[in-house]
């Protein structure tokens, strides 16, 4: 048996609520019907508790209407306190960068533009004196050309004349001079001495001489004679 605690005292039993007292009047049945009409209303409008309620429905479409409402009140005055990006210092700021960059990008094409033209102008000028010069340089290749040609020309006739002349000396036809016709180039003195050797004789063996003493007097000598002239100037082949 477990003992209690001397301070535990259980409270005592409360008496149970009167009972209601009994009518005596008695109930017509058109109380009855009204009754049960009430019941059966009640009964149909518990059935009706729902989502699908007349009056939940109804009460369904005036709380999205309130919502609507708040949902626009509350954007509006979003809107309206909400900061425009377009304002601050950041966007601001990189809009004056964004400018500077476009126009400095607008002023290097164009100092491009200016600088490519420039180049186009200097490579045509180049184009236009190189051409020139190629042009100089090939009339004067063609000048040195004919001169070359004119001194070959000339040193080959003087070649030829100097052949074909004879001055002062004696000569051996056939190696020193060429046989043929000479004729002197200008007229000669009375100091004209011209003679006319076998080869080899020394001058012993004289073939013709004269002294002419005037006028232009012309000899012919063939190979394996000696041809002597002093003081007659030039004798030229004829």
């Amino acid at each position: 048996m477990q003992e209690r605690s001397p301070d535990h005292i259980p409270s005592p039993a409360m008496p149970p609520p009167p009972a209601p007292p009994a009518s005596d009047t008695p109930v017509s049945e058109t109380g009855k019907k009204a009754k049960a009409g009430k019941r059966r209303k009640a009964a149909k409008a518990a059935k009706q508790v729902g989502p699908d309620a007349p009056g939940a429905r109804k009460g369904k479409r005036i709380w999205l209407a309130v919502a609507g409402v708040v949902l626009l009140a509350g954007g509006a005055v979003g809107g309206h306190f909400l900061t425009d990006p377009t304002r601050s210092d950041e966007y601001v700021a990189l809009s004056d960068e964004s400018a500077q960059r476009q126009t400095q990008l607008e002023k290097s094409q164009s100092d491009y533009n200016a600088m490519k033209t420039d180049y186009n102008k200097l490579s045509a000028g180049i184009y236009d004196r190189e051409k020139k010069v190629g042009e100089r340089e090939d009339a004067v290749a063609a000048a040195e050309t004919a001169v070359k040609a004119r001194e070959t020309a000339v040193t080959s006739a003087e070649a030829k004349k100097a052949a074909n002349t004879i001055t002062d000396g004696t000569w051996t036809v056939g190696k020193s001079i060429s046989a043929g016709t000479y004729t002197t180039t200008t007229d000669v003195g009375s100091s004209c001495y011209w003679g006319i050797y076998r080869s080899g004789s020394n001058g012993d063996d004289i073939i013709e001489n004269d002294i002419p003493g005037g006028g232009r007097p012309s000899v012919t000598i063939s190979e394996g004679q000696d041809f002597k002239s002093s003081r007659c100037g030039k004798w030229e082949k004829q």
